[in-house]
């Protein structure tokens, strides 16, 4: 039987697919809320060229009879759909939970309209509670941990696991993170540093919410 909390998710990844139309170019995300837009979009089948943000996203769409391309023969997209681990009152993100989130920016940065899909848990005052998701090149990874605690992060820990692209996956405690742009702009700066897990909110057009009782849409203004 199905959760309260994964019925609330399913009504609103479902409200986000409602935003793809017949002949759009779609990014498609990676997470467990909007596993229910692709879901949607696999039993509509409208005439859409996608692109996945994962490997897990990309088999998933093929076998819902999607058509998946490469980005780069894709080029742009008309709107992209992806879920989030935290969402600032801002509608500044968190997102890399799975370690897509190299793929997932560039998907999100390619697509003209950004529009994220979440559960109500997932809205906070301050990003920095769940961590932050960080990409590093294997050559130096010691080296960008200690740049990275020197930009105030009081520990640094690698998973286990790669990333989709072969690297590195490791997880930043920054505490909360006043100023998301100011430090997405000294992340960026780290060499061998390929990817963070702040997504400011000038990418975000809305965030389709999934509340026990109903599903909302949160616009950045």
């Amino acid at each position: 039987m199905k959760s309260a909390a994964d019925a609330a998710k399913e009504r609103a990844g479902r409200r986000a697919a409602e935003y793809v139309k017949d002949g759009m170019r779609v990014g498609l995300g990676t997470g467990s809320t909007v596993h229910f837009s692709i879901l949607a979009l696999g039993e509509r089948k409208p005439d859409i060229t996608c692109v996945a943000t994962s490997e897990r996203t990309h088999e998933l769409a093929l076998r819902l009879g999607l058509a998946v391309l490469p980005p780069d023969e894709v080029g742009s997209l008309d709107v992209a759909i992806d879920g989030a681990d935290e969402v600032d009152r801002e509608l500044n993100l968190v997102k890399g939970g799975g370690g897509a989130h190299l793929r997932e920016k560039i998907v999100a940065a390619m697509a003209a309209r950004f529009i994220v899909v979440v559960d109500e848990s997932k809205l906070v005052e301050q990003l920095g509670a769940f961590g932050l998701p960080l990409e590093v090149l294997p050559f130096a990874p010691g080296v960008v941990a200690e740049r990275v605690r020197a930009l105030g992060a009081s520990g640094v820990v690698a998973r286990e696991a790669l990333s989709d692209n072969g690297n590195l996956l490791m997880d930043a405690d920054f505490g909360r993170i006043a100023e998301p742009d100011r430090l997405a702009r000294e992340l960026a700066c780290v060499p061998g540093l390929v990817e963070h897990g702040i997504f400011p909110a000038a990418m975000v057009e809305r965030v389709v919410v999934a509340g026990v009782d109903a599903v909302r849409e949160l616009e950045r203004t």
